[in-house]
Parts: C-alpha cells; structure tokens; sequence
C-alpha cells in the first residue's frame, strides 16, 4: 500500500512536527507513506474574492504537480463526505485491494482548494463541519490513517 498526503504551507509549530513525526513512524510500519508540503500563496491582508480564487489555482497547480495520473485522490474538505474511522478503513482497504493504487490526501490551505482539485479528487472526505487549522488537520489525518492502517480502530 502506497499513502501520499499532499497539503499546503510549512508546519512552524514543533508540538505540531513532533505528532507528525510520530504518527509517520507507525503508519511507514505498515505501508510505503510520503509527505509533501506545497508552498502557500502570499495575498494582501485584505484580498478580495477574485485574489483569493487566484491563490487557491496557484496552490492548486502545485498540489496537482505531485499528483500521478493513476492515484485515488481524496480531498479534505468541510462538505465532503462525513464517515466513521471503520468506513475510512473499509475505503482504504477496498482502494487498495481492488484498484490497487496510491491513495493520495490532499489538505488544502486557509483559503481552500482550487475547482481544478477538487474536480480530480475521486472523493471528497470531511472530518468535521467545524474549521480546522490545516496544520492540526495533518496530525488528526495522520492519527486517523495511522489507526486504521493499523488495524487498531477501536475508538478510545
């Protein structure tokens, strides 16, 4: 099993580093597993929605530049589809046993994921309605694939 997560801007918190560091230990245990960080766009302070479309194409070709043309994408996005961390493992399991492709993460920046993203992801997951950091969702990411990869699921 091959897991890309692809997410935009540089962790500058060490707790945040650390918690990454250690879920990767566990989830390298059982799959070949990479982390790619793409830098984030500059935009004024005040920036207006015709700037922001424009930061979220420029990110968005460089998260696509790491994207191979046969991986299973799945986009973190707060109105993708809302699963337990089981139907995650059944997901992961069945794109791995039946396509047998790289399953890529991707986890946009603070002002989301360009259309040209969104349109190559095959699904499209949500953790929450709620807004996260996008630094903290890579360590909840990882936490997740790193439980269900695992095979230790069980909900504490």
């Amino acid at each position: 099993m091959r897991i890309k997560v692809i997410a935009v801007g540089k962790l500058k918190e060490n707790y945040l580093r650390e918690a990454i560091t250690h879920y990767s230990r566990g989830i390298k245990k059982h799959c070949q597993f990479q982390i790619i960080e793409v830098s984030d766009e500059r935009a004024p302070e005040k920036y207006s929605s015709i700037e922001i479309e424009r930061v979220r194409i420029k990110e968005g070709e460089k998260i696509l530049h790491h994207v191979d043309v046969l991986s299973y994408v799945i986009a973190l996005v707060i109105k993708g589809k809302k699963k337990t961390t089981e139907e995650l493992q059944r997901d992961i399991e069945k794109i791995n046993n039946l396509y047998n492709k790289e399953i890529i993460f991707i986890i946009g920046g603070s002002n989301g994921l360009s259309p040209e993203v969104l349109k190559r992801a095959n699904d499209n997951l949500s953790f929450s309605p709620m807004t996260f950091p996008h630094q903290l969702m890579r360590v909840i990411l990882l936490e997740q694939i790193e439980k269900v990869i695992s095979g230790s699921n069980s909900l504490v």
